[in-house]
């Protein structure tokens, strides 16, 4: 069977190894020694100016909307994982949709300021496949309408966008670390944030908002992440030179071999080093995929349809139509793409993708 990525698993005397420290400093959670190695080699690997790794990737833009949403309306996309919609309406914000660009597939940032009304607190985009939105314009609506900018970077682990981390740009920006990811903790996550006074806030937000053991600064909740989880980070990294040298020849292969006169790839913005996170293709029709995925998957090949459906289609939001993510989330398909994708499994996938089309 071939899903559409696969974990990377450490050699697991290595990962042995790093749970020995934890019985050794018979210490569990509380940020103990395994999380803070894991952070200061993360931050100097991101080359970021602050990192705090928790628990899920979810509960960071969770905090980010507790402390600037303040309940009111978060223009955000309608082409991303749920968790995006779905965590603005846990902390009571309500999110307004604006339609994505065609071909990057992020936020259309032209479309953004005809959706602000007096109500707006917060942007909250996401950088889709690791691709970045259009950060600079996003940056310029926040300053001209005092709004904050989150960005949700779930899939952007060693993503540089004008030479510098994407995890630098915004307010506040997040990361993915669950299992599926380039880089993983098995679950897990990170806020990313350059001013030290807000990043206070969150540290403590992410702890239940204590100061000391008997003290609090205000209202948190729990997203620590445990030493189990800093372990698995830890037996990881030595590899992530590896796992994306081994991705990008996956999407090298991808690149070469499908038939692009029937297919059509997301364009990446200019001056972005990407990582090789997803492979997303857009086919003509529904039906066209539909076909492709049916070929696959009778051959125990399984690809996803991220992002299907449009969110602005969930069943518990009543939005208003958004044309473009519609039809992109109708018609795109992410194949598999992962470390261990070998030379004769390409070629498979890819044939049955061209014969199909």
């Amino acid at each position: 069977m071939i899903n559409v990525t696969k974990t990377f698993f450490p050699p697991i005397e290595e990962y042995h190894t790093q749970l020995q420290r934890v019985w050794q400093n018979e210490w569990l959670t509380n940020r103990g020694e395994l999380v803070l190695e894991l952070e200061n080699k993360l931050k100097a690997y991101l080359n970021v100016s602050a990192v705090l790794i928790t628990n899920n990737g979810t509960i960071p833009i969770q905090i980010a909307l507790k402390l600037l949403g303040n309940g009111g309306e978060i223009i955000t996309t309608p082409f991303s994982y749920v968790a995006t919609t779905a965590s603005i309406l846990w902390e009571n914000c309500t999110p307004v949709f604006v339609d994505i660009h065609p071909e990057f597939l992020t936020i259309d940032e032209t479309k953004i300021e005809a959706a602000i009304t007096p109500n707006t607190t917060a942007i909250l985009a996401t950088h889709v496949f690791g691709n970045p939105c259009h950060v600079e314009a996003i940056g310029k609506i926040a300053n001209k309408h005092g709004l904050k900018v989150i960005y949700d970077a779930a899939h952007c682990f060693g993503v540089d966008y004008q030479g510098q981390s994407i995890f630098e740009y915004g307010d506040v920006s997040t990361c993915s670390f669950h299992a599926t990811k380039l880089f993983h903790t098995g679950e897990g996550g990170a806020v990313f944030c350059k001013d030290a006074e807000l990043m206070h806030r969150i540290f403590y937000s992410h702890n239940f908002g204590h100061n000391g053991p008997l003290e609090f600064h205000g209202l948190g909740i729990n997203g620590k992440i445990s030493e189990l989880q800093a372990a698995m980070g830890l037996a990881v990294f030595p590899y992530l030179q590896f796992i994306v040298s081994e991705r990008k020849k996956v999407v090298d292969y991808y690149n070469a071999n499908l038939d692009f006169k029937r297919l059509r790839k997301m364009n990446l913005r200019e001056n972005t080093t990407w990582n090789y996170s997803y492979y997303p293709v857009i086919f003509e029709t529904e039906t066209q995929l539909l076909n492709v995925q049916k070929a696959l998957n009778e051959k125990n090949i399984f690809p996803r349809r991220y992002f299907y459906p449009s969110l602005n289609k969930v069943g518990y939001l009543n939005a208003a139509e958004m044309p473009v993510s519609e039809q992109i989330a109708k018609t795109i398909l992410c194949l598999p793409l992962s470390h261990a994708l070998e030379g004769q499994d390409m070629e498979r996938i890819v044939n049955l993708i061209n014969e199909n089309l």
